[in-house]
């Protein structure tokens, strides 16, 4: 839901907020910042109120943890890239026990080219100005790395792919850093059909060799976003595996963004992997909507293709949509009119720096092996980056 345009520049919520929400100490992840509190239960940070078991802690701290879609912060109006990370923000990126972030943006428009090499630019200065904690990512073998190091490794990635005007410009963006590009947002562009356009003609000619190119340069195909049609023609078009990295299971709630049981087969059947939101109107059209409901999404690509398909593309930053500031979230209401957003967008335990800690907690509750889970937290998603980009 992230998106960069005329109407949402980059959507994050205020500073009030993050002090009410804020709860986590400067504990990095590591067994001897977890305090063990009684009966083999500890705490994810001197501060957090949650108490994990020593198991939910060693998956946590054995496993590679890639978020497919996240959001370094939702509404940067506050000029969050212009000022040093405020100390109590890097300690909750550290206990997040996220080792990898995918940051993209549905950056769109006329003018989209330029907007996007600004885009990587801020995100990459970003980085580059707190190195301490986020390195950025040039290959697979990347990513392990930073979390060897105590660092989050950042996938340069984009939400849209209308900056790809020429087929040149797809080596341009890739020498500019750009790892993944979904192809289209929401609505048509010359490559395709977004999710929520009422007709969806499919990937077009300049489409599919746009898709080619990408294939060619070694940038991953992401159709999260793509419409149905769309969707199918990319995976069979693509020569690689491609990605959902952020969506979920239409045959659990009935929105377009999610995806068909056709879609999931064909993506997993390519070698690709489908990432599952904890954005709540895209998890159940009904309430109560609690994580159990998203790892039901999770259950089902499992059931339908299996476990090595699955993963985590959470499509929210450290605190979630809810704590933007009131002007913020009007906007996304008004933009997002076909999201139908109900009163709240994030799900309670999915809306914290510790959410993949919960996720985990309830992979746990439901039986999965400790390797299944550290597929579904991040190996799967791994083992396409290495298809696709080698390293």
């Amino acid at each position: 839901m992230i998106v960069e345009g005329s109407i949402v520049k980059y959507k994050h919520f205020s500073k009030t907020n993050v002090s009410r929400r804020h709860i986590l100490g400067a504990a990095a992840l590591g067994m001897a910042a977890f305090p063990m509190i009684n009966k083999g239960y500890f705490a994810a940070s001197a501060k957090s109120p949650r108490l994990y078991s020593k198991r939910v802690m060693d998956l946590m701290e054995s496993s590679l943890v890639i978020d497919m879609l996240g959001s370094l912060k939702l509404d940067t109006r506050d000029g969050f890239y212009e000022r040093p990370l405020s100390p109590e923000a890097a300690e909750d990126f550290r206990a997040s026990g996220i080792n990898c972030l995918h940051l993209a943006s549905g950056i769109g428009g006329p003018d989209a080219t330029a907007k996007v090499a600004d885009y990587l630019a801020t995100q990459q200065n970003f980085a580059g100005r707190h190195s301490d904690l986020f390195s950025i990512v040039d290959k697979a073998s990347d990513i392990p790395a930073a979390k060897r190091a105590g660092k989050i490794a950042l996938i340069m990635g984009l939400q849209n792919s209308e900056h790809f005007s020429r087929l040149e410009d797809v080596k341009r963006f890739y020498g500019l850093g750009q790892r993944v590009s979904q192809l289209t947002y929401n609505s048509q562009n010359l490559i395709g059909s977004g999710a929520t356009d009422r007709v969806d003609g499919g990937v077009s000619d300049f489409g599919a060799t746009i898709i080619a190119e990408m294939n060619r340069v070694g940038m991953l195909v992401d159709v999260s976003h793509c419409g149905d049609r769309t969707t199918l023609d990319a995976i069979s078009l693509s020569e690689t595996p491609i990605a959902i990295t952020h969506s979920n299971c239409r045959a659990l709630n009935t929105h377009p963004r999610t995806k068909t049981d056709e879609a999931i087969r064909a993506c997993a059947a390519k070698g690709g992997v489908m990432g599952v939101t904890g954005v709540r109107m895209f998890v159940s059209a009904k309430e109560p909507t609690t994580l159990g409901n998203i790892v039901d999404h999770i259950d089902h690509v499992v059931r339908l293709v299996g476990i090595d398909h699955v993963g985590i593309g959470s499509d929210i930053d450290m605190y979630g949509y809810d704590d933007m500031s009131p002007a913020a979230l009007a906007e996304a209401r008004a933009y997002y009119k076909s999201y139908a957003i109900r009163e709240k967008a994030d799900v309670e335990g999915f809306d914290n720096p510790l959410k993949i800690f919960n996720l985990t907690e309830e992979l746990v509750r439901r039986g999965y092996s400790n390797e299944d889970i550290g597929k579904i937290l991040g190996k799967n998603f791994q083992r396409l980056l290495q298809t696709v980009w080698g390293g």
